[in-house]
């Protein structure tokens, strides 16, 4: 390899994690099994900070990334850049500002610095939401990646394709600078709506192609496990079933929001009670409301809002079934309440050892879990990108 840090065999790979969050990406690289060592990692939000800090004895870098320079960049000696940043400028609920929008500048100004780097990265990986790969920054990402000498390969799937019953697509990007290549050179510039390829299966260039029948997606759902296997209270005695939050502690806005006590913190967290909806919420937005069963194979993503608003902002389960499920029910009668927090980190894979410190809020949580990212689909595809050729 003529540019960039070399790297014996044994020896790990130098990784820096940038956005890292409360270290969803950390955990992937650990669950791919890949032989590697964070030497820095980079966030801005001091809670994020806490819990990372808190579950990996490593507190990231807080500054400013736009502050960093090339001769930062190459002080750490990596192999590796892992980034996910902001995905706000790109969702389909924002301005869509893409490029335009404050929080995308911190992003390109990192890939930027690739060429101004006396040795560049030999791989990256970017993750962000669907509608990242129609954006301008998707594509002055792919103009400077392929100036600075990398090949491509990009995929965008959900953890419903891993078996986990839950419905969060994502984007992602896999790029290695030449002389390295992919194992399966076959899908390289190309983008991906499948995990095959992962998998060894590089002649099954069909199962690559976006298939959205509903035959498809029954035969995916039911490859899902059914969501009781994530709960963390799975006895109905556990259940708050009779047990509805007193409507008149709570109270609620025009956009169908769920104020506790400010910051939801005074609450113990273990407590099941807090997590029972309202009745004056099923009330007003039941119509609204993603109804599961702990015997569904699908939930719907859960966004930073979870907890704060009952609309769009991820499924509530019921813990009481009807004799005839939907909404022809009475949903008052369902014993619907919020996922907890736990609940929420084992849909996104979470190892079992991680934990919140004590002083973050409920509501804190359920942001931070939001910002997050599913380390079922992430791992496989770290252990796809970090595969050395025999």
């Amino acid at each position: 390899m003529e540019e960039g840090f070399t790297k014996h065999p044994d020896q790990p790979w130098r990784v820096l994690e940038f956005y890292s969050g409360i270290g969803g990406m950390r955990y992937s690289l650990t669950k791919a099994g890949v032989n590697a060592e964070i030497v820095e990692a980079f966030d801005i939000n001091d809670k994020a900070n806490d819990v990372y800090e808190y579950n990996f004895g490593h507190r990231p870098y807080q500054g400013n990334i736009q502050s960093l320079t090339a001769a930062d960049l190459d002080s750490y000696g990596a192999h590796a850049w892992l980034l996910s940043p902001p995905c706000q400028p790109y969702t389909r609920q924002g301005l869509q500002k893409q490029s335009n929008d404050p929080r995308a500048f911190s992003f390109l100004n990192i890939l930027e610095l690739i060429q101004d780097t006396s040795q560049p990265p030999t791989m990256l990986f970017v993750e962000n939401v669907v509608g990242f790969e129609t954006s301008d920054t998707h594509s002055k990402m792919l103009e400077i990646l392929v100036n600075a000498g990398f090949v491509t390969q990009e995929f965008i799937l959900t953890p419903l394709q891993f078996g986990v019953p839950y419905s969060r697509p994502r984007y992602f990007c896999l790029a290695k600078r030449k002389p390295l290549s992919f194992q399966r050179p076959l899908f390289d510039n190309q983008l991906l709506q499948s995990p095959s390829p992962l998998f060894g299966h590089a002649d099954e260039v069909m199962l690559c192609q976006l298939d959205e029948t509903q035959e498809s997606l029954d035969k995916l759902l039911q490859s899902c496990e059914p969501i009781e296997r994530f709960l963390e209270f799975k006895n109905p005695s556990q259940q708050p079933e009779s047990s509805f939050m007193d409507t008149t502690s709570a109270s609620m806005d025009v956009f169908g929001a769920l104020e506790i006590d400010g910051e939801g913190g005074a609450h113990d967290i273990s407590s099941l009670e807090q997590y029972s909806v309202p009745l004056n919420l099923i009330e007003r937005w039941g119509s609204a409301m993603d109804i599961v069963y702990p015997d569904s194979h699908r939930c719907c993503c859960f966004t930073k809002s979870y907890y704060r608003y009952v609309k769009g902002t991820g499924s509530l389960l019921a813990t009481v079934l009807p004799k005839k499920r939907g909404k022809t029910s009475s949903l008052k009668e369902q014993g619907l309440r919020y996922f907890t927090p736990r609940e929420v980190a084992n849909l996104h894979s979470f190892p079992e050892g991680f934990h919140f410190p004590q002083h973050i809020s409920l509501r804190q949580r359920y942001a931070l879990l939001g910002n997050s990212l599913s380390i079922a689909v992430v791992a496989p595809l770290l252990q796809y990108l970090f595969a050395e050729l025999s």
